[in-house]
């Protein structure tokens, strides 16, 4: 999941959220796939509401995936991207592709590699169908874990040589360097499958525009906490007083 905020004229905040490719019940628009590197989707969409919305100012909100492509654009981006991007957040990104990958397919993971799995191939059988001679489901034989899936499926149909030049060249983590507006990632120690690794982690806490966050608990996206004054939905609640502040 990601969003786009726009801050507006009065207080309050206006958000959009962008269905990525083949979410939403979007599958029948193109014939494409989505993955982990496309951020120049949501350069598109932001570019979209700059010229034809006149929004005076955004930021980027992404989780999960998301916010692997929020990081990895506003890496992208640095100091020449569009003036009225000012800020971006992420929860549970997953910026280091192959370490959350290989993580993914642990005994204590196997669910939910099974469930991502499964809608993985029911995606592509849906794609197949849709376009006619676009896509070879046979290249799903022998497809068990998400790092086959990547290598015949995501890799073959993206343009990538293979599941380990798809991990290292999507990533966010070749660019959290160069993320020069202010940022705000939250990770939780706990989190069963996303991993940052410790050359990110240097990267991270030496760019003075990243606030990093981890928490001990948390798990995947799963921050919740009392229902003191607000609806309990912690780390989302994290993101909006972020994003005030700019």
């Amino acid at each position: 999941m990601l969003g786009i905020v726009e801050k507006g004229m009065a207080a309050g905040m206006n958000v959009i959220r962008m269905n990525q490719r083949n979410c939403g019940g979007t599958e029948a628009l193109a014939p494409t796939l989505y993955h982990s590197g496309l951020s120049i989707d949501i350069a598109a969409v932001a570019q979209h509401l700059i010229d034809d919305d006149k929004i005076s100012r955004l930021a980027l909100v992404g989780f999960s995936m998301g916010g692997n492509l929020v990081l990895k654009l506003a890496g992208e981006w640095g100091e020449g991207g569009p003036p009225q991007f000012r800020a971006v957040a992420a929860v549970c990104p997953a910026i280091d592709l192959a370490a959350s990958s290989d993580t993914l397919h642990l005994r204590s993971n196997r669910l939910y590699e099974m469930y991502f799995m499964w809608k993985l191939r029911r995606t592509l059988r849906q794609k197949a169908r849709l376009f006619p001679g676009k896509f070879d489901v046979s290249r799903l034989r022998g497809v068990k874990t998400m790092r086959d899936f990547d290598d015949k499926i995501t890799a073959y149909y993206c343009g990538f040589e293979g599941a380990v030049d798809y991990y290292a060249r999507a990533a966010a983590a070749n660019v959290v360097d160069r993320i020069s507006v202010p940022a705000f990632i939250l990770h939780a120690a706990n989190d069963p499958f996303i991993r940052i690794l410790p050359e990110t982690r240097e990267k991270i806490h030496s760019n003075p525009n990243i606030t990093f966050v981890e928490t001990e608990d948390g798990g995947h996206c799963s921050f919740v906490a009392d229902r003191d004054g607000y609806d309990g939905y912690w780390a989302e609640n994290q993101v909006v007083e972020f994003l005030r502040k700019f």
